[in-house]
């Protein structure tokens, strides 16, 4: 098509720009934050997000939020009509956090007299505790107000316009309790607040206790917040700071009990470590499908605690030697929700596997697209890669067998609903009113654009999809003839493979600047020209050959490219590069250690650890937590790594991202059957003693220093 041809916006047809006006999945607007210092608590499909003193102000993005609906959208208290002091604040748990408070100047008593103390807990519900310790000598008389209310919000609208239910929620207090109800269309909500100490009075729906403290006095009250959901109750699961679940025979049991044990010379390495585990302990989902449960990861707090496809399948990946129960669970069930129709408001066909779940309202009542969305052009060749490194880790062979119709429906998926146009590429464009332009995990309107800034219409072929279905159709291979005894299967997914990587690098490939590879084509076929850190995914699924490799490696880790953070997702010489652009020059720790083992694999062990180092270093600012995302500045410019604004922390696939960086120090792979030590350890880590690495329905223990290491089985 040439360039007078080419369709306005209004054209469906050969191709649609992608649309700024369509929120992606993740960048969305969102009324007025909670602060660069607000407290997130979780668990499970639990969170409460509130500002540093514990509140939540109504029209903020906070609440307590539960399954995708917000039961609590004001949280507010007050002394003597006055909003307390911060003294402190900060989690204690994942699912639990303190608040340390004095009072202002209030009419009858001086500033920091009143030492107030609140501690929160959240797991199907929530529970806080409210303290007040009088330090006067003399009593004092002060109301403690505590301002409760709920829109029941949509996930969708809590980050966008929430829609007012006023006129359809039932709202009131009595005695100890005050009470809210939602009924719309069949969708019910009910939220329940109850104190342990009775209130002076209920004014509306602010709870009102009227001290009275002795000398030196205290005052105390525990309130529960209930949620109703389908008609089930939901109480609390936690009461007090390091109440961890009792052990049993459940699915996150299971998954702590066998967990390795990490023992390194470098402290922050071991930190990393032990804050990812903690965090994966968080995101988990434990799901109860056909009476067997499962644990798999939610993709992160706070907008994502959910299912998503991409998110879970890279970050069970990612963990598979640390636990396969995440995988395991993931695949499972992610099987049972694999397409099995054309349905355009869901993106859905036969074969394709999902996007993301939601339980709200408004995916209830059929207005959006999400139960399940379908729409990622990358979580089902995702799908199979996992399926393999599953197995290859754990020899389940079973589990393979009994998934393998699902195998076979996602390989027809990639060949017949993948490729839109015949050209042996798979593509992504939206077929559904609310679906998402971007397909691809660079998902935000602008995530692909070309080296000028412009924005491609669709359909688009986005390159990394391309390797992934490279590297699933051989893994696929494998399995079909190893323990499928489908020779000619095999033969043919290998046969296409090849045919691919050919394709591939015939029109994926720049000479341009050094040699790299363009980040997709366009819905007329033309490179997508800007330089991305996708490339570093094109090397993970070897799709590269060996003598451009090189040439990949040398841009990804140049100055434009690698920030002295991490790899950049866009090149500071393309005209879209914004440093904090959500894919348009940040830092996202999830694909740097994607980069990073991508490298590893064609022998670039300095460069892979460069971004490890830089990863650790950059955790060691964040309480060694990695966040979804960093800004792009070049650490010349500042000697810490500037927070992305919106990012998500915990976000699943950064949590695991330096379990990625652990294997790729250490050089450990399965091959032939075996597990395989090759490691290159950064002097600066020392030595790295791993205790029970899951392998073959067992154990290994792994040193290493430097070059050299050793495997056995744990004893």
């Amino acid at each position: 098509m040439t360039e007078a041809a080419r369709p306005t916006p209004a054209d469906p047809l050969p191709g649609t720009p992608v649309d700024p006006t369509v929120p992606s999945a993740r960048r969305e607007r969102t009324p007025p934050e909670l602060g660069i210092d607000a407290i997130a608590v979780l668990e499970g499909r639990a969170f409460m997000y509130s500002d540093s003193l514990g509140d939540v102000p109504r029209g903020s993005i906070g609440g307590l939020v539960y399954a995708d609906t917000r039961f609590l959208d004001r949280w507010e208290l007050t002394i003597g009509g006055k909003r307390p002091k911060l003294l402190r604040s900060h989690t204690v748990d994942y699912y639990s956090a303190a608040f340390f408070l004095t009072n202002p100047t209030l009419d009858d008593v001086r500033e920091n007299t009143l030492s107030i103390r609140r501690r929160r807990f959240v797991g199907d519900g929530m529970r806080e505790e409210i303290s007040v310790h009088s330090y006067a000598d003399h009593p004092v008389k002060a109301q403690l107000r505590l301002a409760v209310g709920t829109d029941f919000a949509d996930l969708f609208e809590i980050k966008a316009d929430v829609r007012d239910r006023s006129a359809q929620i039932t709202a009131g207090g009595s005695g100890s309790e005050v009470t809210f109800a939602y009924e719309n269309e069949g969708f019910n909500a009910r939220t329940l607040v109850e104190t342990e100490t009775a209130p002076s009075q209920i004014d509306g729906t602010t709870l009102v206790w009227d001290l009275e403290l002795l000398p030196r006095g205290k005052w105390k009250t525990t309130l529960t917040a209930h949620v109703h959901v389908s008609g089930l109750l939901l109480k609390p699961s936690h009461e007090d700071f390091g109440d961890k679940p009792k052990k049993g025979d459940d699915p996150l049991s299971r998954w702590l009990d066998e967990l390795p044990r990490f023992r390194m010379h470098s402290e922050l390495f071991g930190n990393v470590l032990q804050k990812s585990i903690d965090d994966l302990t968080a995101l988990r989902i434990t799901a109860d499908v056909g009476g067997m449960e499962f644990t798999l990861p939610a993709a992160g707090l706070p907008w994502f605690m959910t299912l998503f496809g991409r998110d879970t399948l890279f970050t069970s990946f990612m963990t598979i030697g640390v636990g396969p129960q995440l995988a395991r669970g993931a695949l499972f069930t992610l099987a049972l929700g694999q397409g099995k129709k054309v349905d355009d408001f869901h993106d859905e066909e036969p074969g394709k596997i999902l996007h993301e779940f939601r339980a709200g309202e408004l995916t209830q009542l059929g207005l959006k697209p999400h139960n399940p969305y379908y729409g990622a052009v990358d979580s089902t060749p995702l799908f199979l890669i996992v399926l393999s490194a599953y197995w290859h880790w754990t020899q389940d062979g079973d589990f393979v067998t009994q998934h393998w119709p699902n195998v076979l429906a996602a390989l027809e998926w990639i060949d017949r609903y993948g490729d839109l146009d015949g050209d042996g590429f798979i593509d992504y464009q939206t077929r559904s009113t609310q679906g998402l332009g971007n397909q691809c995990w660079r998902d935000s309107w602008d995530g692909v654009q070309f080296a000028d800034g412009h924005i491609p219409y669709l359909p688009i072929a986005i390159a990394e999809a391309q390797g992934y279905v490279y590297d699933a159709k051989l893994r696929i291979a494998q399995i079909a003839e190893d323990l499928m005894d489908d020779a000619d299967l095999a033969a043919r997914l290998r046969k296409e493979a090849v045919e691919l990587r050919d394709r591939f690098n015939d029109q994926f490939w720049i000479e341009a600047r050094g040699g790299y590879y363009a980040i997709g084509l366009d819905g007329d076929k033309a490179p997508i020209d800007s330089m991305t850190s996708n490339q570093g995914h094109l090397l993970w699924s070897g799709i590269v050959p060996d003598d451009r490799a090189a040439r990949v490696a040398a841009n990804l880790m140049g100055d434009a490219m690698f920030s002295g953070w991490g790899v950049r997702t866009l090149s500071e010489d393309d005209e879209g590069f914004n440093p904090v652009g959500y894919h348009t020059g940040t830092i996202w720790p999830h694909d740097n250690a994607i980069i990073a083992a991508g490298l590893s694999r064609y022998g670039f062990r300095d460069e892979a650890n460069r971004i490890a180092l830089a990863m650790l270093e950059a955790a060691s600012f964040s309480e060694f937590r990695l966040p979804e995302a960093f800004a792009g500045f070049d650490k010349s410019a500042g000697s810490f790594p500037v927070p992305y604004p919106t990012a998500c922390s915990p976000q699943a696939w950064a949590t695991a991202a330096p379990f990625v960086l652990l294997a790729t120090m250490l050089g450990v792979r399965v091959e032939g059957g075996k597990l395989v030590l090759h490691p290159h350890v950064p002097k600066e880590l020392g030595r790295i003693f791993v205790h029970g690495l899951h392998a073959f329905g067992t154990h290994f223990d792994i040193e290493a220093e430097g070059d050299t290491g050793e495997i056995r089985p744990t004893k």
